[in-house]
C-alpha cells in the first residue's frame, strides 16, 4: 500500500486554549510520532476497499468514527495492536497501545506550531490553501510548504479530527476538529483555533491525520483523561 509517512515529534509543552472561556492550560507532551500529511484518498481506498478519484487529495467526507475504524485497520494491516475498542458508538482509546490513532488536541496544536507563537507557522499563502485562493476542493497534499517539524497542510486544505470532546458539558458527543480548510478565511486557518462536529459526521472539508505513540498510562495521554471529562461534563 502506498505508506504513511510519519514525522517524530519531540517532547514539549503546549499551553492551550479551552471552551467557554476556561482558563489556558499547559500539557506537556512526551515523543510521538504524526502523519507527514493528512491521510489521502489512496490510502484510505486502500485500507478500506474503495476507489480513489484524487489519490493524492486528503480524504474528505470521513467521520471521526470512520477515521477511528481507519486507524484500527491500518494497525491490522501492520500488525500493530489495536488502539481502539468499540461498544457500539462508544470508543475506548487503549493508550499503551503503539497502533495507529487520531493526535489528542494538544498533540496536534503543539505539532501544527512546530515551535511558533503566532497564529501560523509561515505567510499563509505559503503555507496553506484557504478560501483566500479560490479552489473549490482541497488540494494535492504537500504543495505549500512544511513547518519546522516537517508537516505538510497542518492549516488549511482540511480540517482535522482530533481525539478529545469539544466541550461534554454543553456537547457530550462531540469530537474536535483544527486547522481550517481550502472553504474558510485566514480565520479559521490558525493554530489555536477549535471547531467540534459530531462523530457520525463527515464532511467535503473535514479529513485526519494519524498519530503513533502508546504511553504507560490508563484513560490519560498527551493532555487528555476520561477523568478530566467527567469533570467537565459537569460544569
Amino acid at each position: 500500500m502506498s505508506d504513511v509517512e510519519l514525522a517524530r515529534i519531540p517532547a514539549g509543552v503546549i499551553d492551550l486554549a479551552a471552551a467557554r472561556g476556561r482558563p489556558r492550560r499547559r500539557v506537556a507532551l512526551d515523543a510521538f510520532e504524526l502523519g507527514v500529511y493528512p491521510v489521502t484518498e489512496e490510502q484510505l481506498a486502500e485500507v478500506i476497499g474503495e476507489s480513489a478519484v484524487h489519490p493524492r487529495r486528503p480524504a474528505v467526507g470521513v467521520s471521526w468514527l470512520r477515521a477511528i475504524r481507519f486507524c484500527n485497520a491500518l494497525s491490522e494491516w501492520e500488525g500493530l495492536d489495536a488502539a481502539y475498542t468499540f461498544d457500539g458508538e462508544d470508543v475506548t482509546w487503549h493508550v499503551d497501545s503503539d497502533g495507529y490513532r487520531l493526535p489528542t488536541e494538544a498533540e496536534w496544536e503543539y505539532a501544527c506550531r512546530a515551535g511558533s507563537t503566532g497564529a501560523h507557522y509561515g505567510p499563509l499563502r505559503e503555507i496553506a490553501w484557504t478560501a483566500a485562493d479560490g479552489v473549490s476542493a482541497p488540494q494535492e497534499v504537500g504543495a505549500r510548504h512544511p513547518n519546522l517539524f516537517g508537516l505538510f497542510d497542518t492549516l488549511g486544505n482540511v480540517w482535522e479530527w482530533c481525539w478529545d470532546l469539544f466541550d461534554p458539558a454543553q456537547h457530550r458527543a462531540v469530537r474536535v476538529l483544527r486547522g481550517g480548510s481550502f472553504a474558510d478565511d485566514a480565520g479559521s486557518a490558525r493554530a489555536a483555533t477549535r471547531r467540534g462536529d459530531a462523530p457520525r459526521e463527515g464532511y467535503p472539508d473535514v479529513g485526519f491525520r494519524v498519530a503513533r505513540g502508546g504511553f504507560d498510562a490508563v484513560d490519560a495521554a498527551q493532555g487528555w483523561s476520561t477523568r478530566e471529562d467527567r469533570d467537565r461534563a459537569l460544569e
